[in-house]
């Protein structure tokens, strides 16, 4: 009924042609711009106005309708492929997520971080990071921002931005449809389109697709499975896009987005890494008095994956809706999406804009974050058998039985609600303006109940027969306001010079509530019932940029920029119910500000700069870009996770500096029908003051997770008529990437190798795309790669390791998707 009521008001303001408000979106750029090389054509939306990618004083990649639709870019991940220094990880309990750009990112753990690279779809930036799983189809376009983008994208724009445009409607009635079977996964997808006119003033479109993948992950081969061998996914996407335009002084855009996903469990793809002692760890217990053996093997060069573990005990887990019973792994989320746009002319010199969004996400898992497990399970207590220690679990115990430990039941809910006003100018002389102020109230939950012993190994709590340790739930409400300004000057015909300032306020409060706490857990944590807050965050930052661009002649631009980046600080929603957080209840004031300093973590700030050169030659058929960039990220925010504490570690980084360079080369060749486009980028990104991991070392001077030195990617399209009524397309892409460390917990953290995967299609059918059959791969080499890594949980500490049972040193890894091919028949008309 919330979501109701807000979408209500939404269609009632696009509706109402009142004075004040007003924006619609331009028609999305022609397919053929981003995907045939001519680079003049393509439109983007960088400086929150429409400018060429050639006019635009920064690194911008843009990805075109015709690409995202022929190697079936649906998810953020997709996107990789096309955008070298990008990288997105899938899954995980907490943001669900992370996106990282040139070596700077944020956790993938914690739900409380913003992304270090905003999301911005459809001109509405989404603060949640379990946008990252969504999928999405029916796009005009994609813009990747390159570098701090806090002047005109706000706070949580520190590293860059992923812009997402979804296609609007037409003039003319057009409808479109795909049907096609996926043979590596199992998988099928099949969406449409209709889109048109209804009045000469009102135009609508609406889009749907369904995806299924029966195996989209496969899990290790072993006795049992939880799910059975394959893990599944589901996702529906529905969008209703609405464009009127009463005259030619006010136009508005409502579009209103529905996203349905469900699935065997909250990881994604990944694999167990063994360590340098190259065997699979122990899960070490209730304090080291029981062990059981880990029932996975040491293989990450492929398929199979992690094994599929179900929890030892009949469970009896609470949760905000209630108790469950059935904890076999599985997931779903629902997210909507509204935003209306309005734009609205005061004479010829001025218009007026309004953006207004509303995001309602609901997102449940349940799965076993221990990754591990497999009896018999044994006792680490010498003399003492197994069931005088932990009675329950001895009951069930033996070889080969699922015996898994950490299981989580995490609730994610965000509703968040923003509003941008701008006003542009257009004058006639040399200088031009754009003012504005945005607003954004945000309500995030994050409840859970969670096995870190566990104590139900022992006997399930005697009062309730719950058997998790604990459950928590904290409610998380922001508030931040921002007011901006930017101009350009033309001193003259040749030479421009632009810039802005940016003024945000942050403001956040928490409160933590603990439900239940296990009985037996009472000389530990807090007890049944504890609650705390609301405790408080403040922060505000002046984000100025200024950029000077020089045109040589018609076809070369130089330009230099010096940029900054804002990232809120926060309260992170991650810590365990320790006695610890008594604290926050103290009547000490340096008690208690003790205890919150403990859980609150830092504002991140980003300054630097980039020069560049955007180029065409051969009569504007080749295209030639690049640029050289140099940034310093002071308090990067930074989550680890201590595997033997079961404790996520929240911690701003002293500094991280990142230097480097790119290329952008296209070209329309002579020969009709090819074009040939390639990306080059070199990065050096290394902390570069005093950065105590959390887990003992100092990381200075060592490279940033996620940021290979090289990386690249070289694509063709090629198509040709064979008749007149039938044309050919191939087209390739070949991406490949240097090694980079994984993770920030060690000096010495997972390194994956170099790679390069390739991508193909070929299709035969109509001219313009009346029907077309194809052939389409992507990632054909089969080559996975690690995005993430950390230690697994319930490691054996180094204080208690042993000749037989050995400190642990596993890690989870997450990853890519394998191979897929798709057999696909489409129509439009």
């Amino acid at each position: 009924m919330r979501y109701m009521r807000w979408t209500a008001s939404l269609i009632a303001l696009g509706l109402t042609p009142f004075a004040g408000v007003a924006r619609a979106e331009e028609a999305p750029p022609a397919d053929a711009a981003a995907d045939v090389p001519s680079n003049e054509d393509i439109i983007v939306t960088a400086r929150k106005k429409d400018e060429t990618l050639q006019e635009v004083p920064l690194t911008v990649t843009a990805l075109g309708s015709a690409t995202l639709e022929k190697y079936n870019v649906t998810k953020m991940a997709d996107v990789v492929s096309r955008v070298p220094t990008l990288n997105v990880q899938v899954g995980g309990s907490g943001s669900g997520g992370q996106i990282s750009l040139r070596g700077v990112g944020s956790s993938n753990i914690s739900a409380a971080f913003d992304s270090a690279v905003a999301v911005d779809f459809d001109g509405v930036q989404i603060s949640t990071m379990r946008i990252v799983q969504s999928g999405f189809f029916d796009t005009a376009q994609i813009e990747v921002l390159k570098g701090p983008q806090s002047l005109f994208f706000g706070k949580s724009a520190s590293a860059g931005v992923l812009s997402i445009k979804s296609a609007n409607p037409t003039s003319t009635w057009q409808y479109g449809g795909k049907a096609g079977y996926e043979f590596e996964e199992h998988g099928y997808l099949v969406n449409g389109y209709i889109s048109g006119p209804v009045t000469d003033t009102l135009g609508i479109r609406l889009a749907g697709q369904y995806n299924e993948a029966a195996r989209y992950i496969t899990m290790q081969e072993g006795p049992v499975y939880a799910n059975g061998k394959y893990r599944g996914l589901k996702d529906f996407v529905g969008r209703f896009t609405a464009a009127w335009e009463p005259s030619n002084t006010f136009r508005a855009n409502l579009k209103v987005q529905y996203n349905h996903q469900s699935g065997d469990g909250a990881n994604g793809p990944g694999d167990i890494y063994c360590g340098k002692n190259g065997r699979a760890d122990e899960v070490y217990l209730l304090g080291g008095a029981v062990a059981i053996p880990a029932g996975y093997n040491c293989k990450i060069d492929g398929k199979p994956y992690y094994p599929d573990i179900a929890p030892a005990l009949a469970a009896k887990l609470p949760t905000s809706g209630g108790p469950i019973t059935s904890v076999a792994p599985y997931s779903r989320s629902n997210l909507w999406f509204s935003r209306l746009s309005m734009d609205l002319k005061l004479g010829d010199q001025f218009t007026l804009t309004s953006v207004t969004g509303y995001v309602d996400l609901d997102a449940f898992d349940v799965d076993n974050y221990a990754y591990a497990g497999l009896g018999p399970a044994f006792s680490l207590v010498p003399g003492v058998p197994l069931s005088a220690i932990a009675p329950a679990l001895a009951a069930t115990n033996g070889a080969g039985v699922q015996l898994g430990v950490g299981t989580g039941t995490p609730l994610n809910q965000t509703q968040q609600f923003t509003q941008e006003l701008r006003l542009a100018s257009k004058l006639d002389g040399p200088f031009n303006f754009m003012v504005g102020a945005f607003y954004e109230h945000r309500r995030s939950v994050f409840d859970t109940a969670q096995q870190i012993l566990p104590i139900s190994f022992v006997a399930p709590d005697p009062v309730t027969g719950f058997t998790s340790d604990y459950r928590k739930r904290i409610v998380t409400k922001g508030d931040a306001w921002s007011v901006f300004g930017s101009a350009t000057l033309d001193l003259t015909e040749q030479l421009e010079l632009s810039g802005g300032l940016r003024y945000t306020k942050e403001r956040r409060n928490q409160i933590i509530n603990v439900p239940y706490t296990h009985a037996y857990l009472a000389a530990a944590f807090v007890k049944s019932g504890f609650k705390a807050g609301p405790i408080r965050f403040d922060d505000d930052n002046f984000s100025p940029e200024v950029s000077l661009r020089y045109k040589i002649n018609p076809d070369v631009n130089v330009y230099a920029s010096y940029k900054t980046g804002f990232k809120s600080g926060g309260i992170d929603n991650s810590a365990l119910p320790t006695l610890g957080l008594l604290g926050l209840n103290s009547s000490d004031p340096a008690v208690k500000a003790a205890a919150e300093s403990g859980i609150k973590y830092k504002s991140e700030s980003a300054k630097g700069g980039e020069i560049g050169i955007k180029s065409q030659l051969d009569d504007r058929r080749m295209t030639l870009n690049a640029s050289a960039f140099y940034y310093v990220f002071k308090d990067l925010q930074v989550q680890n996770f201590d595997p033997v504490a079961i404790q996520f570690i929240t911690l701003n980084a002293g500094e991280v500096t990142t230097k480097g360079a790119e290329i952008n080369w296209s070209w329309r060749t002579p020969l009709e029908g090819l074009a040939l486009s390639a990306n080059l980028a070199y990065t050096h990104a290394k902390f570069t003051k005093t950065f105590l991991s959390g887990l003992g070392q100092d990381l200075k001077g060592r490279d940033a997770p996620r940021a290979p030195h090289w990386a690249g990617n070289f694509a063709f399209d090629y198509a040709a008529p064979l008749t007149d009524a039938l044309e050919l397309g191939v087209s390739g892409n070949l991406t490949f990437t240097s090694s980079y460390l994984a993770a920030q917990d060690s000096n010495d953290d997972y390194r994956q190798d170099s790679y390069a995967t390739i991508d193909g299609s070929i299709s035969i059918g109509a001219p313009g795309g009346r029907w077309k059959l194809a052939l389409v791969g992507t990632n054909l080499t089969n080559k996975l790669w690690v995005n993430t890594a950390g230690g697994r949980p319930f490691l054996t500490p180094s204080s208690a390791a042993t000749a037989t049972l050995p400190a642990g040193d596993d890690k989870v890894l997450t990853m890519n998707r394998g191979r897929q091919v798709f057999l696909e028949a489409s129509f439009k008309f």
